[in-house]
Formats: structure tokens, sequence, C-alpha cells
């Protein structure tokens, strides 16, 4: 049985003060997933700024 199967077989059995405890969670994951991507993408920025800010870089795309 899948991982998602299991869960949802879990959950019809919880409570529903328990359900609202995880979906807060689930809600906590989603936005860390959001977060950890975002974290990633400004981190980059920095080490492909000299790659981007280039007179090549904006002859390339001047035609967009």
């Amino acid at each position: 049985m899948a991982t998602k199967e299991v869960i949802l077989n879990e959950i019809e059995k919880i409570p529903e003060p328990f359900l609202k405890e995880i979906l807060d969670f689930i809600r906590f994951l989603k936005a860390k997933t959001l977060r950890q991507g975002m974290e990633t993408a400004i981190a980059s920025e920095s080490s492909l700024r000299k790659d981007w800010l280039s007179k090549e870089e904006d002859e390339a795309w001047r035609d967009l």
C-alpha cells in the first residue's frame, strides 16, 4: 500500500480535534518547503549575478 493510502486510512480513524493539528502540520510543511526553495533561489542569485549582469547576456536577451 502506498504511503498516501496508509495516511488516508489512518486519518479516517482519528478524532476531529487531532485532524486540526494534522492540517496545521501539513500547512507548516508546505510553508517550510516553499521557504527553503526561496532561500535556495536567493543564495543562487548572488553566485549567478556575475553571469547575468554582463554585456553579452544583455545582447543575447535584447530581441526577446
